[in-house]
């Protein structure tokens, strides 16, 4: 989809983290991360269809480690016991204080931290600003109804006002009767004005069976955890990229599974410009958690061509059909 996206935290400096890299063993850290979270103010959730994104990609190697839950490389040994969140900052100080730190001020470039262990493999870009989407559903909200139309101005359904205020900024979601609705066009002259970002949009009703959790800018199926939105003149849909700020953060509060840092740009917005990286959660409680531990605004490292995420790709076919919409 292409989406109308603003964000609500307000943009702060971007931090300037250092060009390092880590072990393997740096992701031993992470397992005792998750108790802390609850101070952070983040709501018990697990992301819901979890077993659908945790699904290799095609084409994965079928002897990837058995019960990996990473997409793109099988799933780190982790250390048995209590574990703790903490905010990652690659290059600075690693911080576990409280709030959500949207607004946060940037730590200072070069400062100290637990990254500081080795080069990053690959081709890095440098910092770009972070920000977090996710899936609504209609079931979470109540109120007037408003009309969601198609690129046909024919009615999708009477959905409530929250519910059309949300999808029309996160680009999908899913109405109450299960079906998946998609961003398919802006400037319809029947749709209601979408109020925080003044578009009027209209949605294509998509099979969940295909697209559970909505279709991206290329055309394909979007994942949380996994699909990205960035400006696709800096980074072209279908390209991997490496973000070590997210390596081996716990993919949930239960820790059951941790991320690799591999993501894919699959998605772009009407708000993605430059030096931006949007993440797609799937979840609002996903945002909230993965907030509480890599804060919006507060910039990451973005890298291309790392061996990490040699595996993530896009079929050219769909990048060829992205490039035509």
């Amino acid at each position: 989809m292409v989406r109308s996206r603003t964000h609500t935290a307000p943009p702060g400096p971007l931090a300037r983290p250092s060009v390092v890299g880590r072990p393997p063993d740096h992701r031993r850290e992470v397992g005792f991360r998750v108790a802390l979270a609850l101070a952070l103010g983040v709501s018990a959730c697990a992301t819901a269809g979890s077993a659908w994104m945790e699904q290799p990609l095609p084409g994965a190697d079928p002897d990837d480690e058995p019960g990996s839950t990473s997409v793109l490389g099988p799933a780190p040994k982790r250390a048995a016991g209590p574990m703790r969140v903490e905010r990652r900052v690659i290059g600075g100080e690693a911080r576990d204080d409280e709030g959500n730190g949207e607004g946060d001020e940037a730590p200072a470039a070069g400062a100290p931290g637990r990254g500081a262990r080795g080069p990053i493999e690959g081709k890095v870009l440098g910092s770009f600003r972070n920000t977090y989407y996710d899936f609504p559903s209609e079931r979470d909200f109540e109120g007037e109804k408003v009309a969601l139309k198609d690129a046909k101005c024919k009615t999708i359904e009477e959905v409530p006002r929250g519910f059309f205020e949300a999808v029309c900024v996160q680009g999908s979601g899913t109405l109450a009767r299960g079906a998946t609705v998609s961003f398919a066009k802006r400037d319809c002259e029947c749709a209601e004005v979408c109020p925080r970002t003044s578009q009027k949009i209209c949605f294509d009703e998509l099979d969940p069976a295909r697209f559970p959790w909505g279709r991206g800018a290329a055309g394909v199926p979007i994942t949380p955890l996994l699909t990205v939105a960035m400006d696709t003149s800096v980074t072209p849909l279908g390209t991997a990229i490496y973000i070590p700020e997210y390596d081996g953060v716990p993919r949930d509060r239960g820790g059951k599974s941790y991320h690799d840092g591999c993501f894919i740009v699959q998605d772009r917005g009407l708000k993605v410009e430059g030096k931006h990286v949007d993440i797609f959660t799937g979840e609002p409680a996903i945002t909230r958690f993965w907030n509480g531990i890599v804060p919006s605004n507060q910039g990451v490292t973005v890298v291309l061509d790392s061996p990490r995420c040699a595996r993530a790709t896009l079929e050219p076919s769909a990048v060829e059909r992205a490039r035509q919409r």
